[in-house]
């Protein structure tokens, strides 16, 4: 119990650090770039952690085939999204839609797990879920339509993690592999699938120091060690709660962003962010079960 609560408060860091990463890397290098080049700084770190230990990469063709999967959804198509994202929004608020993750769970677990039903109280998380996405998207202090589509990219991505969780949840968790073995052939794979689109964002004419380091951390932490992290914390104790770490990652964020790259909020983006993690609170019963101790204790 304790070995996992303090890998979720460890992973909520790393992922919450990741977007200032991508804010800075998005200075020098094309969005596709700094997708391909965490993937592939994270396969290597991955890949020379299996070496070290004598592990090995999964070798079932069908579960190969899930992690390619796996590094679609939890890799190539979001890591591109948050950092075409990040040119036009702050860290801050790509950490906040990341919150968003949980309710994007539920409706990946509904339409993948066929023994799940929707609920009124997932009804309910859901509706009040997306009252907050509305209240971060502020669309009455919203100039242009730029900010709005990179907020919706923002979305879109952890809308691929949630759907992520129940593809993991159906098709991956329930094997013998390691959660390093597993983190990494998904990252190998990630780094495959992106290679391809790397020249379209042309050859960087110079790469500052503050780039180079935001790109090795962002690689050999938020896609490396995260994943094993995140695989460990899947088994122990299931989809829900592995996603509801998005609690606190827009807290690491938002502190991140503030303190290292003088980043504001506007009002309604720290409200809109409450009411999300409202919805997940209530999507997740944690009501419920405080009133049925409560309850009890009567």
């Amino acid at each position: 119990m304790r070995s996992w609560q303090a890998a979720f408060v460890a992973l909520a860091a790393i992922w919450g650090a990741s977007f200032l990463f991508i804010k800075v890397g998005v200075r020098d290098l094309a969005p596709l770039q700094v997708a391909w080049t965490r993937c592939a700084i994270g396969a290597l770190v991955l890949l020379g952690w299996l070496a070290a230990t004598r592990d090995a990469l999964p070798r079932d063709r069908g579960l190969l085939g899930h992690l390619a999967v796996a590094g679609l959804l939890f890799c190539s198509v979001p890591f591109s999204l948050f950092a075409w994202a990040e040119q036009e929004v702050s860290s801050i608020v790509a950490g906040i839609y990341n919150a968003a993750t949980p309710l994007m769970t539920i409706l990946g677990v509904l339409a993948l797990v066929p023994s799940e039903r929707p609920t009124r109280e997932r009804i309910a998380a859901l509706l009040v879920g997306f009252a907050g996405v509305v209240v971060v998207l502020g669309p009455w202090d919203v100039e242009g339509g730029g900010p709005v589509l990179a907020q919706l990219a923002c979305l879109l991505a952890a809308g691929c993690y949630g759907i992520g969780f129940a593809y993991l949840r159906r098709f991956v968790s329930g094997g013998a592999e390691s959660g390093v073995s597993l983190a990494a052939a998904q990252l190998s794979w990630a780094t495959v699938q992106l290679a391809p689109f790397i020249v379209l964002g042309g050859v960087p004419a110079a790469l500052s120091a503050d780039v180079v380091g935001s790109m090795l951390a962002l690689g050999a932490l938020g896609s490396g060690l995260a994943y094993v992290l995140n695989f460990g914390i899947l088994r122990a104790v299931g989809p829900s709660t592995a996603s509801s770490v998005t609690y606190l990652i827009p807290l690491f964020a938002t502190a991140f962003g503030i303190a290292l790259l003088g980043e504001a909020l506007t009002w309604h983006q720290p409200v809109g962010a409450v009411i999300v993690l409202l919805g997940v609170a209530i999507s997740q019963g944690r009501f419920g079960r405080r009133r049925a101790a409560a309850a009890s204790t009567a």
